[in-house]
């Protein structure tokens, strides 16, 4: 393969486990990669893939509640701690519906060999799989055989590319994977074709009208092809290339049609996979391009296999490597739909938290790098679940607050965003700062390339339209109060889960209606007036931002989430520069949060804040607890807690973010270079990054000084801030500017 070991990975032995597949996708499919000559498997997913889950059509629809709107509002302005705990319907908790796999395709040789797969074999055996991030390629190589997968960007398919298989060739579409239903209603079709054959796979869910069908077209080169129901034999051929679609479906679906659409991406007399890869390459290696990360690793580290590289986690090729990795992940990830907590893959129908979007804390996290990391296919991605599920947030608000305008659901499967998925302990229904924290990337983006997004704005003054609704009740000094309130997904240590002016419901609230103001100047004065009466951020007794501003309230530190910190980060609301005392608050509040379970995304959230306060000893910190935890798969995609436990995109996905946001840092009018980095890396070059302010930015850095290019696309003028302090800088549209300066 064509990659540096810095833009892809490698093994010298196939996955045993499906966590420790290659990855490859195109934001629809995915496909996980064992790599194993002998028992070649190939674990297909789609980002529509959730199963019906025997939830009531009722219980999938947001509670009406707004009629008891007022008395629970009453009740909690009164001081009762525990009002909240009965605003429900009296529903059981209804999870959303679970990801799960389609099907994987199998291809085992039968030619009387079994070479040791443990890679311990030397010269022209020798075993390796590898992939490339730069084309999406994974590949797995041993006595002359290999065999190449990559998910299409342009055609949307699956390819499989086999050369030198055996002898004989057993090809099937196989079901069996972990935690499938025994009551799936399963049927296999196969036919010959002059390629070779079609195989087909349909899958009925239990008790549901819908089902989803796999097609692989089987093309050989040399040699014949015969059925073996379900599968099919191919005998002395030269290559084999399998193309692998998978649609969701209600009634039948149309396997003869399938079959042609995939034929006719076989250009006829030249090479097939070269002409599918050639289509495809510049759609993704354009973007993975876009952004490179160099630590200055010794090369001799570089050159080791992940699953050697994991366990030095201080080792800058292995922070260069996992950086590349995520950017990888999270694009092969994005399309369709973002990534899932699974990202776009899993081996298991028993997804843990169904699989689903979380988004109270971990959507945002994982695409958190999307605009400063050039990957606009990810937003894209992200945009598109907003704004198809802005009519099922309407109906949220309506149901639940008796409002105008959209309130987002803290869990979706991808299809419905209503919010249904609550509990007493998890009263996620009356989380009304979701709509601002998911069109804060949406906003970015516009930022970074100097346009608003029409669909962005409408959603923006749907949002501010709630809170004009929404936000009626007040303090005693005539304050606006947020009332109920709820902090994903803590509690206050001496109140029940649903409060009152929660950190984070009063930033989201005030940067939403701020937000909306500069997309529709015509309603600026109205939504800005709102906001200016929202009351401010409480610093305790401790003195750390409290993460209820609501007197007698008192903060449980101990928690995963940092929902308080908003207005750190993502949110500029909190920042040295400009608000000094509160982020010395915001600080003393970091300091005293403990990490709870040690879930990934907990720490490099932290990281992330940390990084917005310019602290790179506790963004160092933080980091070393994801290296040092065990929590990356030597897949190179990660885990939710330590010592791999429970298959997660989290901190894969968000780990890129945290080093950028180390390492420059933008708004429409200030560059921060350097604010955290972390003291283990001294030097390194970072290229590509796209700013707030509309200029692409090349950072290299060293303990002698730093030198940042800026390529802007707009002529503005910004605040520089260095260790120095700032200073005013001029760019203009077209010009590069060099700056230089002091690292001490």
């Amino acid at each position: 393969m064509s990659a540096t070991p810095v833009h892809g990975t490698w093994e010298p032995r196939p996955a045993a486990r499906w966590e420790d597949g290659f990855l490859s996708g195109n934001g629809h499919h995915g496909a996980l990669v064992f790599g194993d000559p002998d028992d070649d498997r190939v674990v297909v997913t789609h980002h529509t893939l959730v199963r019906p889950n025997g939830g009531s059509g009722e219980h999938r629809l947001p509670p009406r509640l707004a009629d008891g709107l007022p008395g629970l509002q009453d009740r909690l302005l009164s001081g009762d701690p525990a009002a909240a705990e009965d605003f429900t319907d009296g529903r059981p908790l209804q999870w959303v519906q679970p990801f799960h796999p389609a099907f994987q395709v199998r291809l085992r040789g039968q030619d009387g060999e079994r070479d040791a797969p443990d890679g311990d074999r030397g010269g022209p055996d020798r075993y390796r799989r590898a992939v490339d991030f730069a084309t999406g390629v994974t590949e797995a190589t041993r006595a002359g055989r290999t065999s190449r997968v990559f998910v299409s960007r342009a055609d949307d398919v699956i390819v499989q590319h086999v050369t030198a298989p055996a002898p004989a060739l057993d090809v099937s579409l196989d079901h069996r994977l972990p935690g499938a239903p025994a009551a799936l209603g399963i049927g296999h079709g196969a036919v010959l074709t002059p390629e070779g054959a079609l195989l087909s796979l349909r899958v009925r869910y239990p008790g549901s009208d819908l089902a989803y069908t796999g097609v692989t077209l089987v093309a050989v080169t040399g040699g014949t092809t015969k059925l073996t129901p379900p599968g099919a034999r191919v005998e002395g051929a030269r290559s084999v290339l399998l193309l692998t679609r998978v649609r969701r479906h209600t009634g039948e679906a149309d396997v003869a049609a399938e079959g042609r659409a995939l034929r006719d991406l076989l250009d006829e007399g030249r090479d097939a996979y070269d002409d599918l890869l050639a289509r495809h390459l510049p759609h993704h290696r354009t973007a993975y391009e876009r952004v490179t990360l160099d630590l200055a690793a010794d090369p001799a580290e570089r050159a080791l296999p992940g699953s050697a590289l994991l366990t030095r986690p201080h080792s800058a090729a292995l922070l260069e490597r996992l950086f590349a990795a995520g950017r990888y992940h999270l694009l092969s990830a994005g399309g369709l739909l973002p990534p899932r907590l699974t990202g776009l893959w899993t081996g298991d129908w028993d997804t843990a938290w169904s699989g689903a979007f979380t988004t109270d804390a971990n959507l945002n996290l994982q695409t958190a790098s999307a605009a400063a990391a050039a990957l606009p296919e990810v937003t894209e991605a992200l945009a598109s679940l907003v704004h198809r599920q802005l009519p099922d947030w309407r109906d949220n608000a309506r149901a639940v607050f008796g409002t105008r305008g959209a309130v987002a659901p803290a869990h979706t499967d991808g299809e419905s965003g209503h919010a249904y998925h609550f509990s007493r302990e998890y009263p996620l229904h009356l989380w009304t700062a979701g709509a601002d924290w998911l069109l804060k990337p949406l906003v970015d983006h516009d930022e970074t390339r100097g346009e608003r997004d029409p669909r962005t704005a409408a959603a923006l003054a749907e949002v501010a339209l709630f809170y004009e609704d929404f936000l009626t009740r007040t303090d005693s000094g005539g304050r606006l109060v947020v009332v109920p309130s709820y902090s994903p997904e803590n509690r206050p240590a001496n109140a029940s889960w649903g409060t009152v002016n929660a950190a984070m419901d009063l930033s989201a609230a005030r940067h939403a209606l701020l937000t909306a103001a500069t997309y529709h100047p015509e309603r600026a004065a109205g939504w800005r007036a709102l906001a200016d009466r929202l009351p401010p951020h409480r610093t305790n007794a401790d003195g750390a931002l409290a993460e209820w501003a609501w007197p007698g309230l008192e903060d449980s530190y101990d928690h995963r989430h940092l929902s308080h910190l908003y207005g750190v980060w993502p949110l500029e609301e909190i920042t040295p520069y400009d608000t000094p005392d509160l982020a010395a608050a915001a600080h003393r509040a970091l300091e005293l949060r403990g990490t709870e379970n040690d879930s990934a995304h907990g720490h490099l959230h932290h990281a992330l804040i940390a990084a917005r306060l310019r602290d790179g000893e506790r963004v160092a910190h933080a980091l070393a607890r994801v290296l040092e935890g065990d929590f990356f798969h030597v897949s190179l995609m990660s885990a939710h807690y330590p010592h791999r436990h429970v298959y997660n995109a989290d901190a894969a996905h968000t780990l890129p973010a945290v080093l950028i946001e180390a390492l420059v840092q933008s708004t429409p009018d200030r560059l921060v270079l350097l604010p955290a980095p972390p003291p283990a890396y001294p030097s390194g070059t970072l290229r590509g990054v796209r700013t707030r302010f509309g200029a692409a930015l090349d950072l290299t850095w060293s303990p002698a000084g730093a030198t940042a290019v800026l390529r802007p696309d707009r002529t503005h003028r910004i605040d520089l801030w260095t260790s120095a302090g700032a200073e005013p800088l001029d760019l203009v549209a077209g010009e590069d500017r060099v700056l230089t300066l002091r690292t001490r």
